[in-house]
């Protein structure tokens, strides 16, 4: 499929992950939908790298807590239509399972699973056709008891995969990518990636640019739904456990 001349929603995708897939796609011919939420100074920034592609690029910024849905609607307002929807949001909050509470759920659930559904469900109502690629984490491999809502919101959207690639057949194809070690947390510089490369069975951190290549894949099949990519090294062979 030929994916130039293309609308992609692409939601936290003022930086990281997120900015990569939206100018790996730019690249590709594709229009981007810019979402942010606070970090604006970047989301500015990132725009003009999108546009030096000779694509468009709009900027949505809205809080994927409480306007989901109205972040949907102000894309195909400013825009005129989207054709692919690629869910990345994520907060990943360090909260222990010894400590976690209900409100830790909620909150790493709302932008993490319930935002991306109530994204899904919209966008499927307004569009005839379209694609949905869902950013998870190669964790839902193993368990992770450090960052415990983080983990659970993740196992929820993979299942929400699932579940949406059969409920939007055959008009939606409905797929996920689940990184491994490619970026080290915010705060953290690469030598924190280098500890860990051991645990991966091709012994290296991997680069973000696999994770646009694995998003340009799935955008372009148009006979591959409800699956999960894993660009991890091959991580999930080994699932880890986090305590």
């Amino acid at each position: 499929m030929n994916i130039s001349g293309m609308n992609a929603l692409v939601t936290g995708s003022a930086k990281r992950i997120g900015k990569e897939i939206s100018l790996g796609l730019a690249k590709e011919g594709v229009n981007i939908i810019l979402h942010y939420n606070t970090s604006e100074k970047e989301a500015i920034k990132t725009k003009e790298e999108i546009e030096s592609f000779g694509v468009r690029c709009w900027t949505v910024k809205g809080d994927l807590r409480k306007d989901a849905r109205q972040i949907l609607y102000d894309s195909i307002k400013i825009s005129g239509r989207i054709d692919f929807l690629i869910n990345n949001s994520s907060v990943f909050p360090l909260k222990k399972f010894e400590e976690v509470t209900i409100t830790d759920l909620e909150e790493t659930f709302i932008v993490n699973s319930w935002a991306p559904l109530i994204l899904a469900k919209e966008f499927s109502k307004i569009t005839e056709r379209g694609k949905i690629i869902n950013i998870l984490d190669s964790i839902i491999s193993g368990y992770n008891f450090e960052r415990y809502p983080y983990y659970l919101s993740k196992k929820m959207l993979e299942d929400i995969t699932y579940s949406l690639a059969l409920k939007l057949a055959p008009n939606f194809t409905v797929n996920a990518i689940a990184p491994g070690i490619i970026l080290p947390p915010e705060g953290k510089d690469y030598s924190y990636l280098e500890k860990l490369k051991e645990l991966i069975p091709l012994k290296r951190w991997g680069d973000v640019s696999e994770v646009v290549k694995a998003v340009i894949f799935l955008l372009k099949s148009d006979f591959i739904t409800g699956q999960v990519i894993y660009v991890d090294g091959g991580e999930h062979l080994k699932p880890r456990v986090i305590m």
